[in-house]
């Protein structure tokens, strides 16, 4: 089986479309990765596969190995520095264009992801991060019951639920939560995200949206809360520009402050250059997630054996 050499499966789940579950996924990925941990997220979102723009990687294509197919790297790991390596993979990597619809039925769609576990040969990797599409649809039932008949006791560690302050979004991912209950799935906690905007401006962060309905609905179901994460136009443009952020002083997001500028890239182009990875400690977003991620892998240590 190709997920047989990951220690830790993490599922995360929304019940409802545009909250950014993906750029969730993706800043818990690279704060793993910075934490020294190897890393891979596996986007099952097979009508709207977003990772490989997300790492703009859209060129990038999956490589035949012998057994199956090999993740696209996205960096490698660089023991030196602390770095752990990221791998991903996406339908978007296997299409032939990247504006292609994917029209496909139920069974198709259960076929796919039952490949996405068997054929792709993941390496040595402490936690795969699978990124799925919003609701409890056919792609969930079918990636749960996967993962029941096909994992290792005790490998698939549990779910984030990302949700946004508001109570349109609240109410739906109540949906997911109860999904979780009814299928075992553990709830390793859940995320408020959209809590606010960073503005990039100026030093305020406000609460465009309203704050505090995910912690509500965290203590109402009685699963953990990870934290709040702000909205912010830089870490939108690190990915689609590839440029590294810089903040105007006092800038505070969650009680942190923020360092001005980057340190490394100036009034120039210089510290645009590099990978995601070497930028990304410079976003706001980062701050949130080192804490967040800390906080994921104690409690994904403390389901292990249960």
């Amino acid at each position: 089986m190709g997920i047989h050499k990951v220690k830790h499966v993490v599922l995360v789940l929304s019940g409802k479309g545009g909250v950014g579950k993906s750029s969730v996924a993706l800043s818990l990925a690279l704060s793993l990765s910075l934490s020294g941990h190897s890393v891979g997220i596996l986007d099952v979102d097979l009508t709207g596969p977003s990772m490989p723009r997300m790492l703009s990687m859209e060129d990038a294509k999956v490589t035949q190995a012998p057994g199956g197919w090999a993740p696209v790297p996205v960096h490698a790991a660089d023991p030196a520095r602390g770095i752990g390596s990221l791998h991903a993979m996406s339908l978007g990597f296997l299409l032939p264009n990247r504006g292609d619809a994917v029209v496909w039925r139920g069974p198709k769609k259960t076929a796919m992801i039952r490949q996405f576990f068997k054929d792709v040969l993941w390496d040595e990797t402490d936690y795969l991060l699978i990124d799925t599409p919003p609701g409890t649809s056919d792609e969930h039932i079918s990636l749960a019951e996967t993962l029941q008949s096909e994992a290792q006791p005790g490998q698939v560690a549990g779910a984030v639920v990302v949700t946004t302050p508001q109570a349109v979004s609240t109410s739906d991912v109540r949906k997911e939560l109860n999904f979780c209950s009814k299928t075992g799935i553990h709830v390793l906690g859940v995320v408020e995200n959209m809590s606010g905007y960073v503005c990039p401006h100026c030093s305020e962060c406000t609460d465009i949206f309203g704050s505090g309905g995910g912690r509500s609905m965290a203590d109402e179901f009685q699963v953990p809360f990870l934290g709040s994460v702000p909205m912010d136009a830089q870490f939108i443009t690190l990915l689609e520009e590839g440029r590294r952020p810089q903040y105007p002083a006092g800038t505070e997001v969650n009680g942190k402050v923020i360092p001005a500028g980057s340190g490394q890239g100036g009034d120039g182009d210089d510290g645009d250059d590099g990978r995601l990875v070497d930028k990304y400690p410079d976003c706001s977003l980062s701050h949130v997630f080192t804490d967040m991620a800390a906080t994921l892998c104690e409690r994904v240590a403390g389901t292990e054996g249960t």
